[in-house]
């Protein structure tokens, strides 16, 4: 059981040095501004381009390798063009044939971008965090960039990896009609990916909030692996500010925009994703104050443990301190002293050696030293 758990914390401390090397922006120095890094072996084969288009009436969703085969077949209305491991040269066509900005083609391929809102000519950029447990009900955080654009009646989404997404709710509504997304614009297509990205959040701080709930028992009892699960714990919890805080300043970038590209509607809905944003970062500073609590705790019952381990031991040093006097003294052997000959000298010296550490412990214990 005790190798587990050791075999655990080690996994543990690897993987947050994993996420921390993750966590580097890929950028490389003395590149001019707006160049895109070029693709990595196997990219073109990874990525994987899908289409939504859809109507009032109507939903179209096709899928291919290349953004030519994945348009070909889309219908009208509004494109939800979503690219899952993106590389250099397909960055290049999507920026040709939407005007994109070089600089916001830069930050999707020099990622993890902090979380922003970027208004251009004629779009928007908008650089997310999508946070995921990497297994149901853990406190451990996957993080992964996702490049939002939006124009006129246009989205585009692109993903690092292919492994998935928190998007599945909003195409459900596209594709079974629910709410008003069949009858709004690209805007309040872009703010339901926004608010999907918000709402993720939220089974993320749940597992996060049980783990700090199990510490809780575990810092009294302050096992040998206890700091290095709050070390782990409380560097989630960073990771976790570090997403929502800006997050939460670019939706209220976002709602105050006074531009034709967002509607007085949908600017209504980026409110409620706001809250939501409020809502996650007072939970994660609930956290951050919970773990840092829960250190000192721990510490002091560390230290605790420690005076009372040198509150025995001194007790013992200081009994062994008179014994060892007397010990010494009919140690000596002179043969002036009377007890050398006596037939109860042995005895003597043993009862006088008793009565002392008695007396000594019954003086610490009405003292309240032990």
């Amino acid at each position: 059981m005790a190798d587990r758990t050791r075999g655990e914390a080690r996994q543990r401390a690897t993987s947050t040095a994993t996420t921390r090397r993750r966590n580097l922006a890929r950028i490389i120095p003395g590149t001019p501004p707006g160049t895109l890094r070029p693709p990595e072996p196997g990219a073109a084969a990874a990525r994987r381009v899908s289409v939504i288009a859809y109507t009032h009436d109507a939903v179209t969703e096709t899928e291919g390798k290349t953004l030519d085969e994945a348009l070909a077949a889309a219908g009208p209305g509004v494109r939800w063009i979503n690219v899952d491991g993106a590389d250099a040269p397909l960055l290049h066509e999507l920026g040709a044939r939407f005007k994109l900005h070089p600089l916001a083609l830069e930050d999707v391929l020099s990622g993890p971008q902090r979380p922003k809102v970027e208004h251009y000519a004629d779009h928007y950029f908008m650089a997310l965090r999508m946070l995921r447990c990497t297994t149901p009900g853990q406190a451990d955080v996957d993080d992964e960039q996702v490049s939002v654009f939006f124009g006129h009646d246009w989205v585009i989404t692109v993903q690092d990896r292919p492994d998935g997404d928190v998007f599945d709710p909003v195409r459900e509504a596209i594709r079974q009609a629910r709410g008003r997304v069949r009858e709004a614009g690209a805007d309040y297509l872009a703010y339901l990916l926004l608010d999907a990205v918000v709402d993720a959040l939220f089974p993320v701080l749940e597992a996060v909030s049980d783990r700090v709930e199990a510490l809780e028992s575990e810092t009294l009892r302050a096992a040998p692996l206890t700091l290095q699960a709050l070390q782990h714990t409380r560097h989630t919890v960073l990771s976790l500010r570090r997403a929502i805080w800006p997050t939460r300043e670019a939706i209220g970038a976002l709602q105050r925009e006074d531009n034709s590209l967002i509607s007085a509607e949908t600017r209504v809905f980026l409110r409620d994703s706001h809250d939501h944003a409020v809502q996650a970062l007072e939970l994660v500073e609930a956290f951050r104050e919970m773990l840092s609590g829960m250190m000192e705790v721990y510490l002091s019952v560390q230290n605790q443990r420690l005076n009372e381990v040198m509150k025995v031991l001194t007790v013992i040093a200081t009994l062994f301190i008179p014994l060892t006097f007397i010990a010494s003294i009919y140690g000596m052997n002179f043969a002036l002293m009377p007890e050398l000959h006596w037939r109860f000298g042995y005895a003597w010296a043993l009862g006088l050696m008793a009565v002392t550490t008695i007396g000594m412990l019954v003086y610490f214990r009405r003292k309240g030293w032990w």
